[in-house]
């Protein structure tokens, strides 16, 4: 059990250095997104909230094919990945980095490592739930499809999309400051006590 521990921890540990030396031309975006996602200042849930508006109305305005939106967002993807690792040195200045700022940027490089790992866990899950129980995955999958073909008939898919793409930049933030988790105890008091009270109605 120790050996597989020491395993997984010396494989974390090298996936963590890969993906650091990958990322490295990407430090100081990452740490200032990082600050602005985990709201270290009061105004930047609304700024997230502005920013993701905006782009989004201008969508909307412009009104682009799939086709074309599709090349535009890769096209910025392109032009960022050449383009930050020179500008972001000359806009931060590589030479403030600090060992708070390193400790930081392997932190959010393994947080990224879990997440991923975590993502190829359920992936991985939900195909041996369709050789274990094959008709449970085939129910599963075609209600919570159907559910999701539902919600998208009946919500505008741009709109949509800007929610989830909101909630999933906000998220951070949320969890940071614990608002998730004191809505999720609310949740489970209140489910707590409407089953006391049936059990109060059995008796």
């Amino acid at each position: 059990m120790a050996e597989g521990d020491n395993r997984s921890t010396n494989l974390l540990a090298a996936e963590t250095a890969s993906l650091e030396e990958q990322l490295q031309g990407w430090g100081e975006v990452m740490l200032m997104a990082d600050k602005v996602l985990r709201w270290e200042r009061a105004w930047f849930p609304p700024a997230i909230v502005g920013v993701v508006s905006l782009v989004f109305l201008t969508i909307y305005y412009l009104d682009p094919s799939v086709l074309s939106g599709v090349s535009c967002f890769v096209m910025f993807l392109c032009l960022a990945d050449y383009l930050v690792p020179i500008l972001a040195p000359r806009i931060f200045g590589s030479n403030k980095w600090t060992t708070e700022q390193q400790q930081r940027f392997h932190e959010i490089c393994s947080n990224l490592v879990k997440t991923r790992r975590r993502a190829v866990g359920w992936w991985k899950r939900l195909f041996t739930l369709k050789e274990e129980k094959p008709k449970m995955y085939f129910m599963t999958m075609i209600i919570s499809l159907a559910a999701v073909a539902w919600v998208g008939q009946q919500v505008h898919n741009l709109l949509l999309t800007y929610l989830i793409v909101t909630f999933l930049l906000l998220l951070p933030g949320l969890n940071q400051h614990g608002i998730i988790s004191k809505y999720i105890g609310m949740a489970k008091r209140e489910i707590n006590k409407l089953l006391k009270q049936k059990e109060k109605k059995h008796e």
